[in-house]
Order: structure tokens, then sequence, then C-alpha cells
């Protein structure tokens, strides 16, 4: 996983006053060097310049976050483009979650024109200092899988606090730091996972941090028996498709058809999902939402790839459930998921046209 802690040295921060029921924002520099020259530095000197950029001490340590995991998050980017410039891929739609899900956790929401402007600026102005990947023509051979981008994560953190309460005055920061190939080299291979992520009446339908100890426990042991990811099913019947550890997950049928589970509350709302679901309706692709069992998925099972905003639409060749074994297209990449892939892609990172209005220049 190709996610870099060297965060980009501006950062935005704002904090809620339930006396002023108002946001006060602010935009912090952390230390920093030139790019060129932060790159020539030793191992020693740049692990002190990363911790200088990464620790807050004028934010509370004891707080219902890091005691229960109470907070949300949101993951975007912002790729760079063939014409040189950079641009954010729907931000729009993360800062509609991202509103959501605080509402969820019974916080004040972040307003949404806040959380747009916040994104944006802060990609302009680390850009301006130098922080920002450059277009690569190479990256266009494999389909932009190994490209970089500027991965942008906001985030809550509580007020100050112990014993289990909810936020009523939180911290809302965003980050960026550059990203690159999602899954590690290998055979793209997922296992079925006999661990739940989420409950009928609990928070899967939140991207809250919570959610996430599952996933990590249960992707860690996939990797640990040589699978590159792991797919959950429903906690009820046990026999239903979910999504996999941090992306939402399609089938392509023999039939034609292509299948991804339909949304409810124990599923995250992926904003790379929908956009993959109207590219693939725009291609007259015939596209359900419903509920897909394991037993479908083994016998009539064609393609199968994860979407979400690192995994972007990423090939899963085969899939391991109980024992049983199913492989998809012969091993290979289906030409419905390259489709989608090199779709996506190509929108994101300009080599084709945004007919949908998609991306949002810096």
């Amino acid at each position: 996983m190709a996610f870099n802690l060297n965060s980009y040295p501006v950062v935005y921060r704002a904090r809620y006053s339930a006396k002023a029921g108002a946001w006060a924002e602010e935009y912090l520099e952390k230390p920093h060097k030139k790019p060129q020259e932060e790159a020539a530095l030793g191992e020693a000197e740049a692990a002190a310049l990363i911790d200088s950029r990464n620790y807050y001490a004028d934010m509370p340590l004891v707080s219902y976050t890091s005691q229960y995991g109470f907070g949300v998050f949101e993951g975007l980017k912002a790729l760079p483009q063939k014409d040189g410039g950079l641009a954010i891929f729907r931000p729009d739609r993360n800062a509609k979650r991202f509103y959501n899900s605080m509402k969820g956790l019974y916080m004040p929401p972040f307003p949404e024109e806040s959380f747009l402007k916040a994104v944006t600026e802060v990609v302009r102005r680390n850009a301006a200092l130098g922080f920002r990947p450059a277009y690569k023509a190479e990256w266009e051979k494999d389909s932009f899988m190994n490209a970089d981008s500027v991965y942008l994560r906001p985030f809550t953190c509580s007020e100050g606090g112990i014993g289990v309460n909810i936020s009523g005055e939180p911290y809302v920061l965003v980050v960026a730091t550059t990203v690159s190939s999602y899954f590690s080299p290998g055979t793209p291979a997922a296992l079925v996972t006999d661990r739940i992520r989420a409950t009928p009446k609990g928070t899967g339908w939140i991207k809250t941090a919570a959610n996430y100890v599952s996933s990590a426990l249960a992707k860690h042991e996939a990797a640990e028996a040589g699978f590159v990811e792991c797919i959950f099913l429903d906690a009820v019947e046990r026999k239903y498709i979910e999504e996999g550890s941090s992306c939402n997950v399609f089938f392509r049928l023999r039939s034609g058809e292509l299948v991804t589970p339909e949304l409810g509350d124990t599923i995250l709302p992926g904003i790379t999902r929908a956009s993959i679901i109207e590219l693939a309706r725009d291609k007259k692709v015939k596209v359900s939402e419903r509920r897909l069992s394991i037993e479908e998925v083994m016998s009539e099972g064609e393609e199968c790839f994860l979407a979400g905003t690192a995994a972007g639409a990423t090939p899963i060749t085969e899939l391991s459930w109980q024992g049983r074994r199913a492989v998809f297209n012969g091993g290979k990449t289906g030409e419905l998921t390259a489709d989608m892939r090199d779709t996506l892609k190509g929108i994101q990172y300009g080599t084709l046209p945004d007919t949908k209005g998609w991306m949002v220049r810096i």
C-alpha cells in the first residue's frame, strides 16, 4: 500500500464552538524545506521533519476519538493532468458524505461549502510551495495503475473527553500527501473472510474510524494467507456479498449483468462506485444494485473488480470461500473491468474528456 505519511506542509484546521454556533478556521504551515531539498535529506533528518508535520501539540490526546474511535474521515484525490494542471475528482460528493457521516454520529456537521473550499485551498497552497506530483506520460502504459496523485484526508477529532460520549465541539482537519498504487504486486486474489464488518442498525453506512478495525484485521489475515484483499458477507444470513476491506465490489456475471450490492445501512455509499455505475450505464451495460449471494458469484461470476478512491477499479481474478476457488475470466483482467478502469482513469488524469464535469480544476 503506497500511502505516504510524509504529509504536505499546509494543513487546514477548523474547530466548532457550541457557544458561538460556528466554525473557526485556519491554515497551518508546518515545517518544510523545498521538495528537492527534502528529497536529499538523510534518513534521520527526513524522519524528524515528517514527525514535525504529523504531530499537533495543541490538540487533546485523550478524547472520544482516541479512546473510542469516535470520528469520521474522507479520502479523495487531486490528480495531475496531462496538460500540466491539477484537478480534484468529485469533491462535492465527498463533502456531502462527510456532512452525512458527522450528522450520523450526532456531531455538528461540517458545511459542504466549507469542505470544498478547504480541500481545494490545501491543494492550491501546497502546490504553490512545490508539493505536488508532475504528470508522467509513462503512467499511460499501465492505465495509470501506478500513477501518483495527491491524496486528501479530511477527518475529525473530538474535543478532550473520557467516558463514552458524543462529540459536541469537534475539530476538522484536512491533510495532503502522495499516494500511488494501492495494492501490492502479485496475483489479484481475494479471500471471503468470516469476520463481520457491519451489522444492521449500526454504522456501516458512515465513514467512521471505528468501522475500519474489523477491516484492518480481516485484510491482515487475508494478506497472511497470500491474498491482496478480503470480501465481507452480510452479518445476518452470512451469504450475501457486502464489500471489501475499504472499497466496494462489482461482479460481471456470465449473463453480462454487472452487479454491485445494493446500498443499505451496512454498506458505504462509495463515490467511485456511483461513478462506475454511471459510466457502465452510459456504455449500455445492464447494471443492477441488488442482493448478490456468494453462491451466485462462485457459480456465475465472470469478472470481479474493486472500486474505491484508492483502489480505482482494480481487477480481482480469483476468489476463495470455504475451501472453494473461483477463477474469473481465465485469471486475466476482464474486458469490462479494463474498460471501466481505463475510462475512469482517463477522465481523472485528463486523457479523456470530462463530459460530466466531475473534475474540479485547481
